[in-house]
């Protein structure tokens, strides 16, 4: 009953196959490699983006603080959401990135931005003036940190608020095949057709080792990309092992289908909760991640049947008031299977009397 994170998963075992592939034998290094352009390749096709400018590295922090380097000058100001893992995770990695800009956040239901306080929380730093950062990018998490969803009208609007005020859309795509397989959408229309102009394209939550890319959609913007990526030490020498992942995880959808497995896997536990008395579902459950508070004592009936999923936030205790509501989030991966579903809903069930 592993709800902790998608992060604790396994990779998938073609990925894994895949490594053992690039391990055999000697490739060119520092991405000049047949692997490294043939997934650069893949990743323009599914995107329909032909002119694409891709860049691999290991880590969400650093796609996301790239990304924001891309857009933003040092006395610049980025939007996001207020859970934003881009606002609220990343240790101030947004800011070294970008040489001192502002990550501002802003407030919005279920962890989608809203586009008034979006509008506004801009217009209050236009003001010419050297006193105050210049707006400069908007963030977008998709699928958010809240599990819901943005379809592609969603993002447009967005993007649209930011433009219209000559700001740069980043989309924080950590759980991307997740949002699309939840919306049915595809990869170009909930990207740059909605606007947005670097997306931080994310696998390592769905069945990879570890490899992300940042997709610039906008050729003017990448022109720093290579310095600013070898300059924050993510260009691998052996960027074989990146690219190879992501070829595989291309491959015959399985990126997708992946995520369609987290996805019907996190909807079963929802669905379960929902019939429980006690129980209060926090968010609409349309990705990987179930959000519900229910008593302390159900949360200790859990922990002590082996169940790992995250009080949150994570600050709250199990010692207290038995009969106290305690919030909390589980995450379905793509191995997530339908007995630990079945098995944390008894127990909980069994708890709750």
């Amino acid at each position: 009953m592993n709800f902790a994170s998608d992060n604790t998963s396994p990779a998938h075992p073609r990925v894994m196959e895949a490594l053992a592939r690039a391990n055999e034998g000697y490739a060119p290094s520092y991405g000049e490699d047949t692997l490294t352009r043939a997934a650069e390749a893949r990743i323009r096709d599914v995107f329909e983006a032909p002119e694409a400018t891709i860049a691999f590295v290991a880590t969400g922090t650093a796609a996301n603080a790239l990304s924001a380097a891309l857009l933003c000058p040092p006395w610049g100001a980025l939007y996001a959401h207020e859970g934003a893992h881009i606002f609220y995770d990343e240790c101030g990695a947004p800011e070294f990135y970008t040489g001192g800009a502002k990550v501002v956040p802003v407030p919005g239901a279920h962890g989608r931005i809203d586009a008034d306080a979006l509008a506004a929380a801009i217009t209050a730093q236009m003001t010419g003036d050297a006193h105050s950062v210049v707006p400069s990018a908007l963030s977008i998490t998709n699928a958010t940190e809240a599990g819901t969803v943005h379809r592609p009208e969603d993002v447009a609007r967005l993007a649209a608020v930011a433009r219209a005020r000559g700001l740069g859309v980043h989309m924080d795509g950590a759980r991307l095949a997740n949002a699309l397989a939840a919306s049915g959408a595809a990869p170009a229309e909930m990207t740059w057709k909605a606007g947005v102009d670097v997306l931080s394209f994310g696998g390592t939550k769905n069945g990879l080792m570890a490899a992300e890319a940042v997709v610039v959609f906008d050729g003017a913007r990448a022109e720093s990309l290579p310095f600013r990526r070898m300059r924050a030490g993510h260009l691998w020498s052996k960027h074989r092992f990146l690219a190879a992942q992501m070829l595989a995880y291309l491959d015959g959808g399985l990126w997708l289908e992946l995520a369609r497995a987290a996805n019907a896997m996190a909807a079963r536990l929802a669905q379960g909760l929902a019939r429980l008395s006690g129980v209060e579902l926090l968010h609409p459950v349309e990705a990987n991640e179930v959000f519900a508070a229910f008593p302390r004592a159900a949360h200790r009936k859990l922990r002590e049947a082996g169940a790992a999923y995250a009080l949150w936030p994570e600050t709250q205790s199990l010692e207290g008031v038995a009969e106290a509501p305690l919030s909390a989030r589980m995450v379905a991966s793509w191995c997530t299977q339908e007995e630990e579903v079945d098995r944390f809903l008894e127990v909980l069930a069994n708890a709750l009397g």
